[in-house]
């Protein structure tokens, strides 16, 4: 972490908006979409060592739980299963400060790669 990086003070999941309130110890709160923190994961499995997946259908993704690592991140585990992103302060610093651009940018390569945030449809088979 640099000395730029301002660090996390507090976090609060708002379950029903699907949002993470992030406030860091510079005065600044940020309330960020699970979606958003879903698409942009750190992980290794989404990032691809600098060469990052297009992650879709997460419209509807919600975090359900949120894990301190030491005293420079948090592991946020998502409904549908990812569980693998190290979210360290700069990381979510990076991501609240920069969201609207972030997110321009992630609509746009969804459109060119004729990708969907809609969530995939359940569908229970039965086998006879």
């Amino acid at each position: 972490m640099t000395q730029s990086t301002p660090t996390v003070s507090g976090i609060k999941l708002k379950r029903q908006s699907k949002l993470l309130e992030v406030t860091f110890d510079n005065g600044q709160t940020y309330n960020i979409s699970c979606e958003m923190l879903r698409v942009f994961s750190p992980s290794a499995e989404v990032q691809r060592h600098g060469d990052p997946i297009l992650v879709t259908h997460k419209k509807a993704v919600n975090i359900t739980a949120i894990e301190p690592v030491g005293h420079y991140a948090v592991k946020i585990v998502f409904d549908d299963g990812h569980d693998t992103g190290l979210y360290s302060w700069q990381v979510l610093y990076n991501l609240c400060s920069n969201q609207a651009e972030l997110w321009q940018q992630y609509l746009a390569r969804l459109r060119a790669e004729k990708g969907s945030r809609e969530p995939l449809i359940n569908m229970n088979i039965k086998y006879s």
